[in-house]
């Protein structure tokens, strides 16, 4: 695979893995099972692992610490902070410059970091001031408690106003090949020369029919669905940083093959026609 330098100097390989999936609201069912997942990913290339603070109370980050510490030289473990776990499935996003530095400090300890090389502001608190929790980070990257800054769910105006206080490496948004409300997002920090994360990067639904163009470009490049998902998204844009995650290993493997597969400029065109198709309506839920 190719790399893509976060922040101009941390190279990572295009097709990393979200984590989320590896725990549940509390420590996994099956450790072992959800270790030897982590451990496969890596040794299948990946070079980029997401987690967050709020995934599983922080059980996400010592399943991963325990897994893979120490870690390769070439592994990047980006985590977040900034939303918070009130209940089982309830997020609030919380975004208090005192709690940010608490959550970072607590995520190096988990993962057994002395510095985190990105870290993320989860989802922007609309009861904090921008600035703060902009500045809480600036601190943290001052400090060398992290080295790479990045945001999620945010638009073009917030990046901007975030970069003129510090630069900003990524852009973590919901993205997909049906849902694509941050289109405009994704082309600014293409430009910006910003990685783009998608999070739920494999978009389920009706377009996903045995007889629907996705089946059919599928068969032709003899992948699967999602494996043509996935290629086409690294197809979009230099930036494009998918994090798929699963908890299965025969999942992961598939994932993860969807680099192998080249679409030709036909089929990407065929593909992309499904976001037009669906864009009225919006994706299946």
């Amino acid at each position: 695979m190719n790399t893509f330098r976060i922040g101009g100097d941390l190279p990572v390989h295009p097709l990393g893995f979200g984590a989320m999936r590896l725990t549940g609201w509390g420590p996994p069912e099956d450790p072992a099972a959800a270790i030897a997942v982590a451990r496969r990913a890596v040794e299948l290339g990946v070079t980029l692992i997401d987690t967050a603070d709020a995934y599983a109370l922080g059980a996400n980050e010592e399943l991963l610490a325990q897994a893979l510490h120490p870690y390769p030289r070439d592994l990047v473990i980006a985590t977040k902070a900034g939303q918070s776990r009130p209940g089982r499935g309830q997020w609030k996003p919380l975004g208090r410059p005192e709690y940010l530095i608490q959550q970072a400090e607590l995520s190096l300890r988990r993962l057994r970091l002395e510095r985190i090389e990105l870290f993320q502001l989860h989802r922007v608190d609309p009861q904090v001031p921008f600035a703060d929790q902009i500045g809480a980070l600036a601190q943290l990257r001052d400090e060398g408690k992290i080295r790479h800054i990045g945001l999620s769910e945010v638009g073009v105006a917030q990046i901007e106003e975030a970069r003129r206080t510090v630069p900003i490496a990524s852009v973590q948004n919901r993205y997909n090949l049906t849902d694509r409300r941050y289109e405009d997002v994704l082309d600014h920090c293409e430009a910006a020369g910003i990685a783009f994360i998608p999070w739920q990067p494999v978009a389920d639904g009706t377009h996903a029919a045995a007889e629907g163009p996705l089946a059919r470009v599928a068969k032709e490049v003899g992948g699967t669905p999602v494996q043509v998902m996935l290629a086409w998204l690294l197809a979009r844009s230099p930036v494009m940083l998918p994090i798929p995650g699963t908890s299965s290993a025969a999942h992961l493997e598939e994932n993860m093959a969807a680099t192998r597969i080249e679409l030709t400029r036909e089929q990407f065109s065929r593909l992309d026609a499904v976001w037009r198709q669906t864009r009225h309506t919006g994706p299946s839920r």
